[in-house]
């Protein structure tokens, strides 16, 4: 017979065993259990028949050079969400991937820990929240490279250019500006890293509803 596993219980190892409780509380998460010392103290905390074990020891016995990750879905991510944030908790809204087609959310532990947070039930199109990291920057990214092709205008390569000074030779699809005026042709690849890189870039949008048109239209109404 092949083993099974019935259950089981991730352990995150904390530096604060209540301020770490304080915060899976706001999760949802209920204390079951509790035991240890002042030296090495544990939290068994249970939310329907999944369970977490939050444990401090001093001095800390295992040290991890990058955070965790841990994925859990949720039955209500809008409540969650909104729960995380009267805890003084506020979370990124990444999208709604395949997986999770009721919104994914992700948020930092106190330790550092990232979760991610997803629902499986799917929420109507008109309902979906924007999302506000760095997910929804790509998108924005996607949604004008899409409006490009379709209405055309572009250069025929990428200006941005590669690190090392060498010419990219992907096809131009977005535009991107500053506050100074200054702006840019570049590939989807390039335009991700010139909004993650320069803070005051954003996306010059060349339609019918830009600022030229806002302003013509307020004139009329006068």
């Amino acid at each position: 017979m092949l083993p099974t596993v019935e259950a089981s219980v991730p352990v995150l190892y904390v530096a604060d065993i209540e301020r770490s409780q304080a915060f899976y509380t706001s999760l949802g998460w209920s204390v079951l259990r509790t035991g240890g010392d002042e030296l090495a103290s544990w939290r068994h905390m249970r939310s329907g028949e999944l369970a977490i074990l939050l444990a401090a020891v001093q001095p800390r016995l295992i040290t991890v050079e990058l955070p965790l990750l841990v994925y859990f879905y949720v039955g209500n991510l809008e409540a969650t969400l909104q729960s995380l944030a009267d805890a003084g908790y506020p979370a990124e809204r990444v999208g709604y991937p395949d997986h999770a087609p009721g919104g994914e959310a992700r948020v930092q532990d106190p330790d550092g820990n990232v979760l991610l947070l997803g629902q499986r039930a799917a929420v109507a199109e008109a309902d979906r929240q924007t999302a506000t990291g760095a997910e929804a920057k790509f998108e924005l990214i996607q949604r004008a490279a899409e409006a490009v092709s379709q209405r055309g205008g572009a250069p025929e390569r990428c200006q941005v250019g590669q690190a090392d000074g060498a010419p990219c030779t992907a096809a131009a699809q977005v535009k991107l500006t500053d506050s100074w005026g200054d702006s840019v042709w570049g590939c989807t690849e390039h335009g991700e890293e010139v909004l993650f890189s320069v803070r005051g870039a954003f996306i010059a949008i060349e339609d019918g509803d830009g600022l030229g048109q806002f302003l013509r239209n307020r004139s009329a109404r006068r």
